[in-house]
């Protein structure tokens, strides 16, 4: 059977499911949005306890990794995401369960080369590039001043 490229891209958009777009943005925007005042509330909770406004926002980065690995270890993230879609990936906390999710599914083939090599092939780039990046930006500012 001959189609032309027309006539597949008509096939296609005919057996497509079609996409309810307003209900995930809407669905990301909340769930987003939550994860966000959850990160609020838990820094005003280490404000509270006296930390200064940095050291409460680098508590409030390592509290939302912990507890996104935590949800991630206890499969509850990927349930979460499956609801609020792009709304989880976008905070640390995405980042987070891109970490953790390959190391628990390859932890089956041992720990080197399972979960270590595993667990960075959707984060490590981006760790790599974030690491060349500070490095190169903290070299210009050291030779700027």
């Amino acid at each position: 059977m001959e189609m032309s490229p027309k006539e597949y891209q008509t096939y296609v958009k005919q057996k497509s499911p079609k996409s309810p777009l307003l209900k995930d943005v809407a669905l990301a925007f909340v769930i987003g949005g939550l994860i966000c005042v959850v990160g609020q509330a838990i820094q005003n909770g280490w404000s509270a306890a006296g930390l200064s406004e940095e050291d409460a926002g680098t508590a409030t980065s390592c509290t939302l990794v912990l507890l996104s690995a935590l949800l991630t270890g206890f499969n509850l993230y990927n349930k979460i995401a499956r609801f609020g879609g792009a709304g989880t990936l976008v905070p640390i906390t995405g980042f987070a369960n891109a970490v953790i999710s390959p190391a628990i599914d390859f932890k089956s083939e041992g720990f080197i080369t399972g979960m270590a090599a595993k667990m960075f092939t959707v984060a490590g780039p981006v760790i790599v590039f974030g690491t060349l990046a500070s490095v190169i930006y903290g070299i210009a500012v050291m030779l700027l001043q």
